[in-house]
């Protein structure tokens, strides 16, 4: 990986992708990005592609397009400037190449764990009237990822105005592309849809305050033979929890325009005198190997230089959550039968949900108070956590510390510490709201609390819920012109919190969650290396969910848990089988009253959960491959394979019994082709090249959510 100027070209380039930036008249303009190509072939694009397109910004790739200058695709930049106008006219003044890649304050992004990790660009841009500054961070990983991010700086006397400014902007000439994107809701997060560019914007995004159920902040422009092996993939995730906006152009020449930021509704950004401001950065992935290649690539470098901390690279515990067994109702003998039987099956962490804070016997009432009920756990949370650690399980805990309930003692005491317009209505979901995160002193509030929690008890995990969007977005700690700046306001306060409680408590493991997987994105990840997936829990449908996740995310990110039949969510009955196997596949637990199982149930969840150990590592930080799309197909299939090659596992999931219809084959995938594997659960014997070329066939057993592991260990 390097980073090359030469002739007035940036070549940015990994083992497997190349990036060409050229000056054109002091302007960026956007040469290639795709497959790598050598750099000295970069005289090619100048003086080529390039040298007919200068007549019409219209036609001509843009790296850092700008409203009113001739360009009528979307800006990446729009400004309120001192004379009233929006015109801008950014030029080359300077650029800085180094290795490794800078911190970006304030916000999440991809770091090096060493220098080797990244090659970084800053390139910087000056307005031709004014003194304002804009530089464009990139960095380039081993891996083959690239990163983009902007910062604005004023150098005016006075001040100016942002109303829009994205993350990052790619052009390219359309080759018959096809947008993939991830959307759904609660409970049916993440769902993979691909459908044919059309002439005309397609955008998409949200305005909630998260980055929400319904839509992911990503997106990926796919070939039109593109599949999970084949054909060329560009992909855009944001490193961002809060609003964005995604949007792809396609003018009438046959441009496309393809953009990722800040959501411009309702926002904008006072910047002061010598004030700068820093956009979310992107993380930008090209693969030629299908969406595979692309998650292999998402997958990497996300694990390593996304995540950080103790577990970032460590080995997830099985939990067993008392949500679904008990919800509110539950005292501390109920809690303990649970946990005895979650102990003789082998369970190694015990996690406290809702209900054991305040007068919390509801949803109604007490968030904001974070006082144990004494009613429940007369001993309190050190008591129960002694009890559970003396069982020899660890001792987890659920938290909502963004939320205040009107039927609360911080609510009486400090009634405007809530998001709410004064003498307006204050809207309430699930009878709460949300705190004011643009605010110091509660964000100095939330950090004692949860501090204060943390050191009660011998507490290992935390599971932080957020469980509504954002409604009257106004502080009453701010002026009028600044409150469209609310809610990125909000999202700074939180990650602010987070930097501080996960720094005070490195031992401790967080997992984030937003009624399930409402705000799984990478941002988030930066603070807590794994996120509660879904709400539902119904194994059918975690197959969709889980293999849409896989896309961008790594399986270590992912929490995954069994629950009772019939399905608490869709009254869906599955065999504990599948529903062990679909959990398995992610970050493992049980969410159930253990107390109430049969003895031909407990065992079953002991076999898994000693298959599970012995696997665990290659499940949660093996190479992932999906194989078949439950999307696409009556079966969801996917594959695990160890870094050496030498260990694999495969999962295969069949939704609904087909009469007359033979058993499947499919390949697998990732393996070494001069190996010869053996198979665990019949001992057969073949080569990588006869699985990869040949392949397995599904074992039908005639019946609706089949399921099936088929282990493979290189033989020495």
């Amino acid at each position: 990986m390097s980073i090359i100027f030469k002739n007035n070209t940036f070549y940015l380039s990994s083992d497997n992708t190349s990036y060409v930036i050229g000056i054109e008249d002091d302007k960026l303009s956007t040469y290639y990005w795709g497959k790598r190509i050598p750099e000295e072939n970069i005289e090619y694009y100048t003086k080529n592609l390039y040298a007919t397109w200068a007549f019409n910004k219209d036609l001509t790739p843009q790296e850092f397009p700008e409203y009113a200058t001739g360009d009528y695709k979307n800006p990446v930049i729009e400004i309120e400037l001192p004379d009233g106008s929006s015109v801008t006219d950014f030029r080359y003044k300077t650029h800085n190449i180094m290795k490794g890649k800078p911190d970006l304050p304030q916000l999440p992004h991809t770091y090096c764990n060493e220098d080797a990790d990244a090659d970084s660009l800053d390139i910087y841009l000056q307005d031709a009237v004014y003194d304002i500054t804009a530089v464009i961070h990139y960095s380039v990983f081993k891996c083959g990822a690239i990163t983009k991010s902007v910062t604005l700086c004023n150098g005016l006397e006075t001040g100016i105005r942002i109303n829009r400014i994205a993350s990052a902007s790619f052009d390219m000439f359309n080759d018959n592309y096809q947008i993939v994107s991830l959307h759904g809701a609660w409970s049916r997060e993440r769902h993979f849809y691909k459908h044919q560019l059309q002439k005309g914007i397609y955008s998409f995004g949200s305005n909630r305050g998260t980055s929400s159920h319904n839509v992911n902040p990503f997106f990926a422009l796919a070939s039109q033979n593109a599949d999970e092996n084949h054909g060329d993939v560009y992909a855009f995730n944001m490193v961002y929890s809060g609003n964005f906006e995604a949007a792809v152009e396609l003018n009438p020449w046959n441009v496309i325009r393809a953009q990722i930021g800040m959501n411009p509704f309702e926002f904008s950004w006072k910047l002061e005198k010598g004030e700068s401001f820093n956009t979310p950065e992107t993380v930008m992935v090209f693969s030629a190997d299908g969406f595979n290649g692309m998650s292999g690539i998402y997958h990497s470098l996300y694990r390593n230089n996304l995540c950080r901390g103790k577990y970032k690279l460590s080995p997830r515990p099985i939990l067993i959550n008392n949500w679904e067994a008990t919800y509110f109702d539950f005292d501390e003998n109920k809690l303990m039968k649970i946990a005895e039987k979650a102990k003789s099956i082998g369970v190694e962490l015990f996690v406290l949900d809702d209900g054991w804070f305040g007068k919390r016997n509801d949803d109604k009432s007490s968030l904001g108070d974070w006082q144990v009920n004494t009613e429940k756990l007369p001993s309190g949370l050190d008591g129960i956590a002694s009890k559970l650690n003396s069982l020899g399980l660890k001792f987890g805990l659920w938290i909502e510390p963004e939320m205040i309930s009107p039927d609360s003692k911080l609510y009486e005491e400090h009634p405007d510490w809530c998001l709410h317009v004064p003498q307006r209505e204050r809207s309430q979901q699930r009878f709460q709201l949300v705190l004011d995160l643009s605010r110091r002193e509660i964000c100095d509030y939330i950090t004692d609390a949860v501090s204060k929690i943390l050191e009660s008890a011998n507490i290992s995990y935390i599971k932080w819920d957020m469980n509504r969007y954002m409604t009257e977005v106004y502080s009453v700690s701010l002026p009028k012109d600044r409150q469209k700046e609310v809610s990125h306001r909000y999202v700074l306060g939180l990650y602010g919190i987070m930097e501080r409680l996960t720094s005070r408590f490195p031992d401790i493991l967080f997992e984030g969650c937003s009624g399930g997987g409402g705000r799984f994105d990478p941002g988030m990840l930066y603070y807590m290396p794994q996120i509660w997936t879904s709400d539902d829990t119904d194994a059918y449908e975690r197959m969709h969910i889980q293999y849409g996740t896989s896309m961008v995310y790594p399986i270590s990110t992912m929490g995954c848990h069994v629950s009772a039949v019939p399905n608490h969510q869709t009254g869906r009955t599955t065999p504990l089988k599948t529903r062990g196997e679909v959990s398995m596949s992610g970050n493992f637990g049980y969410e159930l009253d253990l107390s109430k199982c049969s003895e031909d149930e407990l065992k079953e969840m002991r076999r898994q959960i000693e298959f599970y150990k012995e696997n665990r590592t290659l499940i949660q930080f093996g190479r992932y491959y999906r194989i078949m799309s439950p999307f696409e197909s009556n079966y969801a299939i996917w594959q695990f394979v160890s870094e050496d090659k030498k260990e694999s596992l495969v999962f295969a999931f069949k939704k609904l019994n087909e009469t007359n219809k033979t058993a499947i084959r499919f390949r697998l995938l990732g393996l070494d082709g001069k190996y010869k594997y053996k198979m665990v659960q019949n001992g057969m014997v073949l080569s990588g090249e006869v699985l990869m070329n040949v392949g397995v066939v599904f074992p039908d057993n005639m019946g609706d959510y089949e399921s099936c592991v088929m282990k493979f260990v290189a033989e020495n």
